[in-house]
């Protein structure tokens, strides 16, 4: 291996050049306390930054490894380092001259999610850093002392800072992996308890605005009903008490702005652990939950949607439906569906954002119109069967029906951000109509999944396969669009990014053409969890921007990619 002189007297030797000259320093280089491992030198200054990989022993770097000897406290443990990095680059870089990306340093920046990244990747025998790089230039030319600057002025006091155990606030790193050590076990307590999430009293639901995931300044504290209160025991935080939703099929209702989707928000994003100070540190759901919508034009493959829709006019199948536009009522059929398919155990509904003859159909309309008419089975005749037949609670946003309140375990009213606990009023307000309608219809919730994946759905081009990130609305695969702004429980345009990476793998390495997309996806989670996620990397070497996307995010591109091919 070469060392850092060999790096400065080859850079010396290419001051001036051709911009192409770069790539001559391709390779790894000794710099004592790490290796400096410059992994793709950018085709112009123009271009996308270079990848540069900063390896470092972890007898030097000296993290403890009771901090990162679990999964989840790994991940705590890199995010922090991550977050440390990235404000580091801003305290310790300085203006390089030149021109396009000249100078720029990058590492992902992450949200107020904690989120498994392949940014900073620590191990038992070193720390892996994966940064971005814009190697300077005067025009197209080489300017060797500016990229020198860079290496062997500004990085050296980066790295320092950022990830020698001895140089960074050890107290907040260790608080940082108790934080997450309390969230993981109050999440891991919720089906002990019959919960599907947790809300602790003290939390800060509102955001700084609707662009801004910080917390709202002076926002209203969340307390719970006394009736819903419950107590973990959190084994570095001590005792904490807040709301707890049980299991079953519970009611968000109130006036419009008192809270209502602010606390579904919370509750959709609380599949992730978050970090001190976000307001909603301990606002916690099941891993599996999914928010579900309405998604009027999205592409729907051979789904069995035969329980809410049958009988259409024009005799269309919909035990095996498929649609190149698919309206309101049968996209939300098609996602609760393959949200049965992904494994949630718990949907979270929006009424605002759904479509209203899926979720309900009043006795008045089913007068006017009767059923044999009627080819929909509102949402509000299966939810109940759901979580009976199938364990699956639902949390629904409503704000106009009271019909809801026949088939709720649980209602919550939201009065100006305080919580109240109303299901005994509701109760007393309910009819039993739809009750009534439930045991007249006698619905077996019985959907088959065998979807099978084909070969071929992503072709190569001439050039390979080209996957774009379109930040967390999209993703293009070989400029084929993939609209995933109703996907909301992305949170990070690296999710995106690995998502696209991910599926490539998928079709080099588990689609073959027998296996359905269950199957498919196990594959791919198997070999996440045992390689990590820059293992599915399409890059070599791989590249720090990618953060790890849930199963149910995964097969929800899978299934809005319209090139899918399925048997």
């Amino acid at each position: 291996m070469k060392n850092l002189n060999d790096l400065r007297k080859d850079l010396y030797s290419i001051d001036g050049r051709g911009y192409k000259s770069y790539k001559n320093l391709e390779g790894q280089y000794d710099f004592n306390n790490y290796v400096l491992s410059i992994d793709h030198v950018q085709g112009d200054p123009f271009a996308a930054p270079s990848r540069v990989r900063i390896i470092i022993d972890q007898k030097v770097a000296k993290i403890p490894r009771e901090l990162f000897d679990k999964d989840y406290k790994r991940i705590a443990v890199q995010d922090f380092l991550t977050r440390l990095f990235y404000k580091n680059i801003n305290t310790f870089s300085e203006k390089v001259f030149g021109s396009g990306k000249s100078g720029l340093i990058s590492i992902s920046r992450c949200p107020q999610e904690i989120l498994d990244r392949t940014s900073i990747i620590v191990d038992d025998k070193s720390i892996s850093v994966r940064i971005e790089v814009g190697f300077p230039a005067r025009g197209r030319s080489v300017l060797a002392k500016e990229l020198e600057k860079i290496l062997y002025e500004f990085l050296p006091k980066i790295i320092e800072n950022s990830v020698m155990y001895n140089n960074i606030n050890k107290n907040k790193l260790i608080n940082r992996v108790r934080l997450v050590e309390d969230q993981e076990f109050i999440r891991g307590e919720l089906n002990k308890r019959g919960l599907v999430a947790f809300v602790a009293n003290e939390s800060i639901l509102p955001r700084e605005s609707g662009v801004s995931t910080r917390p709202l300044r002076d926002g209203k504290k969340f307390y719970s009903p006394k009736s819903l209160e419950v107590t973990f025991n959190r084994p570095n935080g001590g005792e904490i008490i807040g709301m707890g939703v049980p299991k079953g099929v519970s009611l968000i209702v109130g006036g419009g702005y008192h809270g209502k989707s602010t606390l579904l928000k919370a509750l959709e994003l609380g599949v992730y652990n978050h970090i001190e100070g976000d307001g909603r540190e301990f606002v916690i759901t099941d891993e599996t939950a999914l928010k579900v919508r309405a998604e009027d034009g999205r592409v729907i493959h051979k789904n069995d949607i035969s329980l809410f829709i049958n009988n259409l006019p024009n005799g269309k199948e919909t035990k095996s439906f498929s649609s190149e536009n698919a309206s309101g009522s049968t996209s939300q059929a098609s996602n609760i569906v393959e949200g049965i398919e992904s494994g949630t155990k718990i949907f979270l509904i929006d009424e605002d954002t759904s479509a209203t003859n899926f979720m309900i159909r009043d006795d008045v309309m089913q007068s006017l119109v009767s059923r044999e008419k009627e080819p929909i089975t509102p949402f509000i005749e299966i939810v109940k069967g759901l979580y009976e037949q199938r364990g699956i609670s639902t949390i629904i946003v409503v704000g106009s029906s009271g019909d809801y309140f026949d088939i709720a375990n649980t209602v919550i009213q939201m009065d100006s951000y305080e919580p109240k606990d109303v299901t005994e009023e509701a109760k007393k307000l309910s009819k039993g109509l739809i009750l009534k309608r439930i045991e007249d219809r006698n619905i077996d919730i019985n959907i088959g999944f065998n979807r099978k994946v084909r070969k071929g759905s992503i072709e190569k081009g001439p050039k390979g396969i080209k996957i774009k990130t379109l930040g967390i609305d999209g993703l293009s695969i070989n400029r084929e669009d993939i609209d995933l702004r109703s996907v909301e429980q992305i949170v990070d345009s690296g999710q995106v990014t690995a998502i696209g990476d991910i599926m490539r793998w998928a079709e080099e390495n588990a689609v073959d053409g027998k296996s359905n997309l269950i199957e498919v996806t196990d594959r791919i989670m198997k070999e996440i969890n045992s390689k990590g996620l820059i293992s599915v990397c399409g890059t070599r070497n791989g590249t720090g921007n990618m953060a790890m996307p849930r199963r149910q995010e995964i097969m929800a591109t899978f299934n809005r990619y319209r090139k899918l091919k399925l048997g």
